[in-house]
């Protein structure tokens, strides 16, 4: 039993969101920034990312330990490795993962040279996992309760939610003036498995009574809940396909459907001061293909020799008395969950004036453009008990005509020191980017608490004098 617990404890956490992309946010110079800011303020004629490669990233993160903490060879016993991560950890630290495959996306100006009115669309796909650390329940998976008499274990620990879906969208840009531009995007969700367990609680005790060192009291109370969509069928003994492939079809082709909205902004108070704001993915799916919920609802008492559930000596009658008490119950049910919503805010501040050729307009009109910009970012992520937030401090530099690069400081649940760096270049009309944070803890990634990345490769096209 401990090492069943142990188990699934240490593949949640490995499995594995924060969604901040804090360096693409407002790196206008590469397409992919409107996914962050649907309103950001970019311009060309056209463009086509490069398909399957114009966006691949992925962003893993612990709050409380490091592959290192772990994996280290340091003489350390493996299960004492484990036991002091659970014991520094709380039950609010989380482990996070989110991966994106852009699939293909584009964009276009609509209207004449003049018109500042823009289209996009693409679709990508996205695996997302969320679990706060269950830190009784890993106690109890690794020491059991011997050592925890008159202590309440909280079932309630239990709260994780996981999904691979498609994504399919169009939105739409305009800068409806010097001073503002504007953009939205709608989306069309496949979701091809879920599983949310957020809404568990009960407990787990064992008391004794003063004066009977042998007798004890033990109490299950349980309301435990795990809701799944597309996964049911891997689990019958029957089944004998792909689970990857079949997982695969039903995210393209056969998923439960949601729909989704972004919405975005840029409002400049002067040509060099500018102010942002976007809100990504205010959407739910209704989760109905291949549904099941499984519910352990109910109180288990006993009293007596302490139980060993492992099968060991047991009462014979002591398995069916629990599963009388907290009887297993399947059902059948639709029901709907919502996508995790990220809001972000930004204000810049640009310097250092110059122009270029491609500024002329052919009537007397200059474009300004600034060679550097500073500013601060601020991220927020809707999450089952409290959101995550972040803020990032930033500098963008201008090195080249085509060539641009931002740096990054962010402060979040995951580290104080997580520096972002991204590059952006263009040749001809091949644009091609690259963005990671944590840079320092690249010397040895193992200690880092988080890391992300994202590349891609676009065809970027400017209208020709």
């Amino acid at each position: 039993m401990k090492k069943s617990y142990l188990i699934v404890w240490l593949f949640a956490a490995f499995s594995c969101f924060a969604q901040n992309k804090e360096v693409l946010y407002n790196f206008t110079s590469i397409p992919q920034a409107s996914m962050v800011n649907p309103g950001a303020d970019v311009s060309y004629k056209f463009y086509f990312g490069v398909p399957v490669l114009s966006g691949i990233s992925a962003n893993l993160g612990s709050s409380s330990f490091s592959a290192y903490d772990l994996f280290a060879d340091n003489g350390v016993d493996f299960n004492d490795k484990v036991r002091n991560v659970v014991n520094k950890s709380s039950r609010n630290d989380k482990v996070i993962t989110n991966q994106q495959l852009e699939l293909f996306s584009g964009g276009f100006r609509v209207g004449g040279r003049e018109s500042r009115s823009y289209i996009s669309f693409g679709a990508y796909q996205e695996f997302d996992f969320f679990m706060f650390i269950p830190k009784d329940l890993a106690l109890l998976g690794l020491d059991g309760n011997r050592d925890y008499i008159g202590k309440s274990f909280n079932l309630g620990d239990l709260s994780l939610k996981a999904e691979v879906l498609s994504v399919f969208h169009v939105g739409f840009h305009k800068k409806v003036s010097d001073k503002l531009v504007l953009g939205g995007r709608a989306k069309i969700y496949s979701s091809g498995a879920n599983a949310v367990s957020t809404k568990n609680s009960g407990y787990i005790y064992t008391g004794q009574t003063a004066g009977t060192p042998n007798i004890y009291t033990q109490t299950i109370s349980s309301n435990l809940e795990l809701k799944t969509s597309g996964i049911a069928t891997f689990t019958k003994d029957e089944y004998e396909g792909n689970i990857v492939s079949d997982i695969a079809h039903n995210t393209f082709f056969n998923g439960s459907l949601g729909l989704g909205v972004d919405a975005g902004l840029t409002y400049y108070f002067k040509d060099n001061l500018q102010f942002t704001a976007s809100i990504i993915d205010f959407g739910f799916i209704k989760q109905s293909k291949d549904i099941e919920t499984i519910k352990y609802k109910g109180t288990y008492h006993y009293e007596g020799a302490n139980p060993d559930f492992m099968g060991n000596n047991d009462p014979e009658n002591i398995f069916d008395e629990f599963d009388k008490a907290i009887p297993r119950e399947t059902l059948h049910n639709k029901y709907t969950t919502w996508r995790p919503t990220k809001m972000y805010t930004s204000l810049q501040y640009s310097f250092g004036e110059y122009r270029s050729d491609e500024d002329c307009n052919c009537r007397g009109q200059i474009k300004k453009r600034y060679k550097n910009a500073v500013g601060g970012q601020l991220f927020f992520m809707s999450a089952p008990r409290t959101p995550i937030a972040a803020f990032t401090a930033f500098y963008q530099r201008n090195i080249f005509e085509k060539l641009d690069v931002k740096a990054t400081y962010t402060f979040d649940t995951f580290s104080n020191k997580n520096i972002g760096l991204g590059l952006s270049g263009t040749i001809g009309s091949f644009n091609i980017y690259a963005l990671v944070n944590n840079v320092l803890e690249y010397k040895d990634i193992s200690k880092a608490n988080s890391a992300a990345f994202q590349i891609g490769l676009n065809f970027v096209f400017q209208d020709k004098d």
